[in-house]
């Protein structure tokens, strides 16, 4: 098991290397001088001078690269041009709402995809699948922000029982918190449901014809038995797979759906980084979301340990 756990880290790190070294040259990879590009067509020369110096690309390429590394291994991602605070308290002012966000995305996602995926599974081509079945290939056909918009115009526009926009952090009360991201939540979920349902069916199809599913039928065990504790478990490894691959559909819908519901997270600090051209930050949340998916595919990847004991080995 030890064995297996330094395996993955260990593959994480090239991983890690490639993102950093994408990160890096997005202020390259643009046509024309990156300084004059981040100052702005009306800046002055000693502006210009003072950008390069401060962002070291008067150095060479791998100068700068080692530069910008060590300092992000520090947790030091530079300043912000446009409000010069640094990238990392931006980033932590903002992570709350996202991170919230996120969360309740994936427990409503979860405690709606998993159980429809048995269920069209369990009832496979009959009615009850093929509306399931529905259901997902619709969630997964509307983009999030169409969603989003018809959310709005319904529970909180027409009903009123939701706020339009807005986010009411934790320390105001869980309660409002959960209210205030309610609509999001939903509106992503449905998209990343739709995915995890077609997979779960599909892995618990196969599972279901196994001969030790027959042979648990057979002794009388019951149907809830018989599909959570040993269906449900057996197709776990492609179920938490897709989940772990799908986190990363979920971080481009938070960018989206924050822009939609106005939540002051990291996808709106992300909307307005490019709209400035405010390259350090744009790079310091990518690096983020990187990080974020590098480490949510490392614990998929532990977590195959308690589904299969084989990769144990």
């Amino acid at each position: 098991m030890l064995r297996y756990i330094a395996g993955r880290l260990l593959a994480a790190i090239p991983i890690l290397v490639i993102v950093a070294v994408f990160i890096f040259s997005l202020v390259h990879l643009t046509s024309g001088d990156p300084a004059v590009l981040l100052a702005g067509d009306n800046a002055r020369p000693e502006q210009v001078e003072k950008i390069r110096e401060r962002l070291h690309l008067d150095e060479p390429l791998p100068v700068q690269f080692a530069i910008w590394a060590g300092n992000a291994l520090r947790l030091d991602l530079g300043d912000s041009i446009y409000s010069n605070q640094p990238v990392t308290r931006l980033i932590a002012q903002r992570i709350e709402p996202t991170f919230v966000l996120a969360l309740v995305t994936l427990i409503f996602t979860v405690a709606i995809a998993v159980p429809l995926g048995v269920i069209a599974a369990w009832r496979a081509n009959g009615i009850v699948d093929r509306a399931i079945m529905a259901f997902a290939v619709i969630g997964f056909s509307v983009p999030v922000f169409v969603i989003g918009y018809l959310l709005v115009y319904l529970f909180a526009v027409r009903l009123k029982w939701f706020p339009v926009q807005g986010y009411q952090p934790l320390s105001d009360g869980i309660l409002g918190t959960l209210h205030s991201v309610a609509l999001p939540s939903v509106a992503l979920a449905l998209v990343f449901a739709a995915l995890i349902a077609r997979v779960t069916r599909a892995a618990m199809l196969e599972v279901l014809g196994e001969n030790y599913i027959r042979t648990a039928r057979a002794k009388g065990l019951g149907t809830f038995r018989t599909l959570v504790v040993h269906g449900l478990k057996s197709a776990g490894v492609p179920v938490v797979t897709v989940i772990g691959i799908g986190f990363a559909t979920l971080i481009g819908g938070v960018v989206v759906t924050e822009s939609v519901f106005n939540i002051p997270g990291i996808g709106r600090l992300t909307v307005d980084a490019i709209t400035r051209r405010d390259y350090p930050v744009v790079q310091g949340v990518i690096l983020f979301f990187s990080a974020t998916l590098i480490i949510v595919n490392l614990i998929v990847d532990l977590s195959y340990a308690l589904f299969d004991p084989r990769v144990r080995g």
